[in-house]
C-alpha cells in the first residue's frame, strides 16, 4: 500500500532573503505594481490604455513595472502584426492568482481608508501646539 507523504515547507525566517514571503512583498510593495495587476484583472489591455488609467504614472516607470511583471511570469506581452505594431498586456494563470489577494488588500483600503483617515486627523490635531504651547520669542531691548 502506497502512503501519502505530506511536503512540509523548511521553516525559513520571514527576514530570509531566500524567504518565498519576502521575495513576493518584495514583488508587490512598490508603488505601481498593485495597481497595474489590479488594472489587467478584467482582460488584456494596451500600454496606452494602462498609462491612461494609471494618474501620475511616468512612460518610464510603467515600463519598468511591465517588464518586472513579465519577467516574473506574473504578465504576458503580445505584439500583434499591425502599423504601428499593437502590444497587449494580460495576467497569466499566476498573475490571476496574485490579483486576489491585491484586490482584497484594495477592497480593505476602501472600506478602512476613513478610518485611517480620522485616525491621522486626529494624531495631527492633538501634535498641533496650542496658544499656551506655542515657545516664547524673546524680545529684543
Amino acid at each position: 500500500m502506497e502512503t501519502k507523504q505530506e511536503i512540509v515547507p523548511p521553516r525559513i525566517s520571514i527576514a530570509d532573503v531566500h524567504c518565498p514571503v519576502r521575495q513576493a512583498l518584495d514583488l508587490i510593495t512598490d508603488k505601481w505594481t498593485p495597481l497595474v495587476i489590479y488594472l489587467l484583472r478584467p482582460g488584456p489591455l494596451r500600454y496606452t490604455q494602462l498609462k491612461r488609467q494609471i494618474g501620475g504614472i511616468t512612460q518610464k516607470m510603467l515600463t519598468q513595472t511591465l517588464r518586472k511583471l513579465e519577467h516574473e511570469g506574473l504578465a504576458t506581452r503580445t505584439v500583434y502584426p499591425t502599423s504601428p505594431p499593437t502590444v497587449e498586456y494580460a495576467l497569466t494563470p499566476l498573475g490571476e492568482s496574485l490579483s486576489q489577494p491585491i484586490e482584497e488588500l484594495f477592497r480593505w483600503a476602501w472600506t478602512r481608508g476613513i478610518e485611517m483617515r480620522t485616525v491621522r486627523e486626529q494624531r495631527a490635531q492633538a501634535e498641533e501646539p496650542t496658544s499656551a504651547q506655542e515657545p516664547q520669542v524673546p524680545v529684543s531691548k
